[in-house]
């Protein structure tokens, strides 16, 4: 038995005799279409099964979960618990509202030749999750296409569509804000902003609770330039050879910066917490030969989880609008933090 047709803007043109631009505006809750017109068509759209319009079908309970197959495979594992999480909770999510999660890996091929999993023309799915960090070009194929779409935890800015992070700078800024509380004045940041959205939003907290607080951010003692994750230590270790001086703080990006960033400050024989602070993101535990309990702030990751398969399945899944869902992550204090007299 084949597929069955997906349904498309163009298809409820069609039966209406109007325009697709006009379908187009009604479901996305444009201007351009009368009140009446705007009724007629969206009930269109639920009758004939179009999106997260249509009513829920035995067979069309599937998510696609489109995953760049990297950050399932990589070598350093640790890094990629997070991603591990998620991707089960995912799973867990979909279930909760009674649909299946299809993981969907994406090699770098694929990616360089903006290739569709074969999931695309086989199943029938109510709209695609993309999660993690995948190349702007095949994230922008996915944008261009016609179906609902979330991207959770990364996105790109010019490609306005439903997204679902955590509240990067917000967090940022509750956990720099700490640090001056704590008596720090002089706090480093370290995170590859060039990389993430998530690591530039977490500068730009850092900068703001400087800022807001009457402090200069501390451009000579911070790092925000990458050229991958596989370059992290080393990068890291030069960038420690050419500071004259310590800051009493830093806050880094992620716990594996900060884990890392440790490592190398106990090899140069600096004391922590009491010669040098340290401040991390996402709450993952990773093995590091330096007995820190890392002062951080944890990712909600089930509430993420959940906020992007509720956001799909709404009615603005299908919309290509910046909308933006921000999930609050919660400080957990430990003890690489020394309050300064």
């Amino acid at each position: 038995m084949g597929r069955k047709k997906k349904i498309s803007m163009q298809d409820i043109a069609d039966k209406l005799q109007i325009s697709k631009n006009a379908v187009s505006l009604a479901l996305m809750n444009k201007r351009g279409v009368s009140e009446e017109m705007r009724i007629l068509i969206r009930q269109t759209a639920k009758e004939m099964g179009y999106g997260p319009f249509g009513a829920k079908e035995a067979g069309n309970s599937n998510v696609l979960v489109i995953v760049p197959e990297r950050i399932m495979s990589y070598q350093d594992n640790d890094h990629f618990q997070f991603f591990h999480d998620m991707i089960w909770g995912l799973e867990k999510s979909a279930r909760k509202q009674g649909l299946n999660a299809v993981i969907t890996p994406i090699d770098h091929d694929m990616e360089l030749e903006l290739k569709l999993p074969g999931q695309f023309t086989d199943i029938p799915y109510r709209g695609v999750i993309l999660f993690g960090i995948a190349d702007k070009a095949y994230a922008r194929l996915l944008w261009q296409m016609d179906m609902p779409l979330v991207m959770l935890d990364s996105y790109y800015r010019d490609l306005p569509c439903p997204v679902v992070t955590s509240a990067n700078m917000e967090g940022a800024y509750e956990m720099v804000t700490y640090l001056i509380q704590a008596g720090h004045r002089k706090i480093g940041f370290i995170g590859p902003t060039n990389l993430t959205t998530s690591h530039e939003d977490r500068w730009f907290g850092y900068w703001k609770a400087m800022q807001n607080h009457g402090l200069e951010a501390c451009s000579d003692c911070s790092l925000t330039i990458s050229q991958g994750y596989g370059h992290t230590t080393e990068e890291i270790a030069a960038f420690l050879e050419r500071l004259s001086e310590w800051p009493t703080a830093f806050f880094c990006g992620n716990d594996r910066i900060a884990y890392i960033l440790a490592g190398l400050l106990a090899e140069r024989n600096v004391l922590l917490p009491d010669e040098v602070s340290i401040a991390g993101f996402d709450d993952l535990h990773y093995v590091s030969k330096v007995k820190l309990g890392m002062t951080t702030m944890r990712v909600e990751k089930e509430n993420m989880c959940d906020a992007a398969v509720s956001l799909l399945l709404s009615e603005y899944g299908g919309l290509r609008e910046a909308i933006h869902r921000r999930v609050a992550p919660t400080m957990v204090i430990r003890d690489s933090v020394k309050e300064l007299q």
